[in-house]
């Protein structure tokens, strides 16, 4: 079994990037499931149209994982309640729209998957505790016993909580991966119990800027200049960030752990 996860797709410029070479990495790799992050992935960077997801949907892409800017586009809240390959984290309030994780199928129909949304509590958006929520969806989604597979985005600020939460599910996910913060970081490894993760793995947009943001605006709102307006995507070529997970069907747990980097400029 092979999943192929991509970070936040940032504004026209990753959904470009997806759209020119999603079907073919997962051709070339041989991906049986794919996830996305796409709450950047509207034009401004801030959200996700139903337009925007079904193209994801078109392209290949079976699970959309959301963060902080979910809401950010209205049409959202009712389009997710219609569309449950579209997530939001599981533990925003108790009256959000949707849902926070779901079981799919592969294509093939041979495996289940359990997806998983969570965000984090530190420098975001009001939201009820995480570990709370994570415990008892750990006691709902069981590795082997409800899915064949399950895979965790954690989508959070600081390193800790993404850390602790990769630890806490440990052994029974096949992979916890961090998102938001838009850059890629190098602790890609297997845990000790066989769970695949990384803390961050990074954006589909364009680096040659401030997070995805054009980087001349935001040195201007950094330096408070008077000729700064609000944050507006980059446009150059994008790289996509992700990672491929080759899980075992007899445990659900992760055998191998492969950066993807692809395009753009940044380095392999």
């Amino acid at each position: 079994m092979r999943i192929l996860i991509l970070g936040d797709v940032m504004g026209p410029s990753g959904r470009k990037a997806i759209k020119k070479s999603l079907s073919k990495i997962i051709n070339d790799n041989e991906i049986d499931f794919t996830i996305i992050n796409g709450e950047n992935a509207a034009d401004d960077g801030r959200g996700i149209t139903k337009l925007i997801a079904e193209e994801f949907f078109l392209l290949g892409v079976d699970v959309i994982t959301s963060g902080n800017h979910i809401w950010d586009k209205k049409e959202t809240t009712d389009y997710i309640n219609k569309e449950n390959r579209l997530l939001r984290p599981a533990n925003l309030l108790d009256d959000s729209p949707g849902k926070g994780y779901g079981i799919y199928s592969t294509k093939n129909k041979k495996f289940k998957v359990g997806v998983i949304n969570l965000m984090g509590n530190v420098f975001m958006k009001k939201t009820e505790d995480v570990f709370e929520t994570a415990k008892k969806i750990k006691d709902t989604i069981v590795l082997k016993k409800n899915v064949d597979f399950i895979v965790v985005d954690f989508h959070g600020e600081i390193t800790s909580e993404k850390m602790a939460i990769g630890h806490f599910f440990d052994g029974s996910s096949t992979g916890v991966v961090g998102t938001h913060t838009h850059i890629p970081t190098a602790d890609t490894r297997i845990l000790e119990k066989g769970t695949a993760y990384q803390t961050d793995i990074g954006m589909c947009g364009d680096y040659n800027s401030v997070i995805g943001m054009n980087k001349e605006n935001s040195l201007k709102r950094f330096l408070k200049s008077k000729d700064a307006i609000k944050h507006f995507p980059a446009e150059g070529d994008a790289t996509l960030s992700g990672i491929i997970i080759d899980a075992d069907h007899e445990t659900g747990l992760a055998k191998k752990i492969t950066r993807l980097i692809e395009g753009g400029s940044l380095i392999k």
